[in-house]
């Protein structure tokens, strides 16, 4: 038995879990250090090091020819975490946790279908289909019912 996707969806659910965690750990941060801004710098900061730390423990060395063959886009996933971070900071105080991760996964789920459809980024093709789209309606209706419950 192949355990490989297995393991990959326990990693993938346990960052989700870290994403729940993350999000009214940061809003709390946020109080203290006057702004969501200045709470998503904190914990960048914290993870950077982190980071830095297991990277020397893993002696992890980028290829250097890969690295300046990549295409600009590359270089700016740190943007797209910052707005995750700092609207998450900022959403739940005012929305509750379940309702800013749900609408967060919602418009995850949207764009990533746009992405699939036109093999954007480099990621595989894969069509927007009916079954796809019912996929996001379900999610979207969970928003609902969660904002609402």
């Amino acid at each position: 038995m192949n355990l490989g996707p297995w393991i990959a969806i326990f990693a993938v659910v346990l960052a989700g879990g870290a994403t729940a965690l993350q999000a009214p750990t940061n809003a709390k941060l946020a109080v203290a250090v006057s702004g969501p801004v200045n709470a998503a710098f904190v914990s960048f900061a914290v993870g950077t090091a982190a980071l830095g730390i297991l990277a020397a423990i893993l002696h992890a060395r980028p290829d250097m020819v890969a690295v300046k063959g990549l295409p600009p886009y590359a270089w700016i996933g740190g943007l797209y975490g910052a707005v995750f971070v700092v609207a998450a900071a900022w959403a739940v105080p005012r929305l509750g946790v379940a309702t800013t991760i749900t609408l967060m996964v919602a418009g995850q789920l949207l764009i990533s279908l746009v992405l699939d459809h036109f093999g954007a980024l480099g990621v595989p093709r894969a069509p927007i289909s009916l079954t796809r789209l019912a996929g996001v309606a379900l999610v979207i209706g969970g928003v609902v019912l969660v904002r609402r419950g």
